[in-house]
């Protein structure tokens, strides 16, 4: 899962600089300020836990456990979910997916719960 953590942690690290960017610059002039916060919201969270993806996947090969991967798992997911649905709605994309950004938020949650786990019965 070493490889696959740190892959995924790459990808989001490196797309949530280019959206970023294009936020700032490509959407300035399309974005509302709700719309401009909530896309940078999006790239914050993005970012944060790319890099909490890069501990996990280092982590996950120094010191193998279900519970680390579960926190894996949960962060990939939840950096799909929260800030994937946030990209899509502030591009006024179906309004059913403002459920989706919630259920992301407790994935995200629920990995750093897993981590504060791993730490007390691993580390």
């Amino acid at each position: 899962m070493t490889k696959f953590f740190l892959t995924a942690a790459g990808v989001f690290g490196a797309s949530g600089v280019l959206l970023g960017a294009f936020g700032a610059h490509a959407l300035r002039d399309l974005l509302d300020e709700g719309g401009g916060g909530t896309w940078e919201t999006a790239v914050i969270y993005q970012l944060v836990h790319a890099v909490a993806l890069t501990g996990v996947g280092l982590w996950s090969g120094m010191k193998p456990s279900k519970i680390i991967q579960i926190a894996g798992v949960c962060l990939i997911g939840g950096v799909l979910l929260f800030s994937g649905s946030l990209y899509v709605l502030v591009l006024h994309g179906p309004s059913w997916l403002g459920p989706v950004t919630p259920l992301g938020g407790v994935l995200l949650t629920a990995a750093w719960i897993c981590i504060g786990l791993a730490a007390r019965r691993h580390a």
